[in-house]
């Protein structure tokens, strides 16, 4: 893939069309481009380089509020972004700023986001966990919503291909059942 400035690609045909460089963008960008598609792909943020993160190495008790952050900050201007796990003094740089860049809820929906290459990607230190055979199964099981269409063995293929390519790391259960 290469990159290409918005103008000179104003004029070109594309077979696809990606918006957004995160997990699912990205892949599907690297899966339509070795299948012989002209690709583009659309991205709001920056390019992160290592080195781009400032408080990879630092210790809490370095951090102006010992890795706990300002809570009234937090409060004022990323009330949404906040609440995921990986929010905090360490990592609040790649998080949008609720206050510059609101959205409205119709509906309580936490909406996180990052604005850089690579999307939430970025955010979650490559810690990605599989769902379960129960997690296909459970609405048939209950009786709650439709019964998935296909089932774990379905994807499971498929998941140690993106996790090898891809890198992730995190523990695997053997199935439940």
């Amino acid at each position: 893939m290469k990159n290409t400035r918005i103008a000179d690609a104003a004029d070109r045909e594309y077979d696809a069309i990606v918006v957004g460089s995160g997990m699912t963008g990205g892949w599907a960008a690297k899966e339509l481009c070795e299948k012989g598609l002209e690709t583009v792909v659309l991205e709001r943020g920056n390019f992160v380089e290592h080195g781009d993160y400032p408080t990879e190495h630092m210790p809490a008790w370095d951090m102006p509020y010992r890795g706990w952050g300002d809570r009234n900050l937090y409060e004022k201007e990323y009330g949404v972004q906040s609440q995921c796990y990986a929010f905090g003094e360490a990592t609040r740089h790649f998080f949008v700023n609720d206050e510059q860049h609101p959205y409205v809820q119709e509906t309580p929906f936490s909406w996180i986001r990052g604005y850089q290459l690579g999307g939430r990607s970025i955010m979650w230190g490559r810690q990605s966990y599989r769902l379960s055979d129960l997690d296909f199964e459970a609405n048939k099981k209950d009786g709650y919503g439709v019964d998935w269409p296909i089932r774990y063995e379905d994807v499971e293929p498929w998941y140690s291909y993106v996790e090898k390519h891809v890198g992730i790391s995190g523990a695997l259960f053997p199935s439940a059942t």
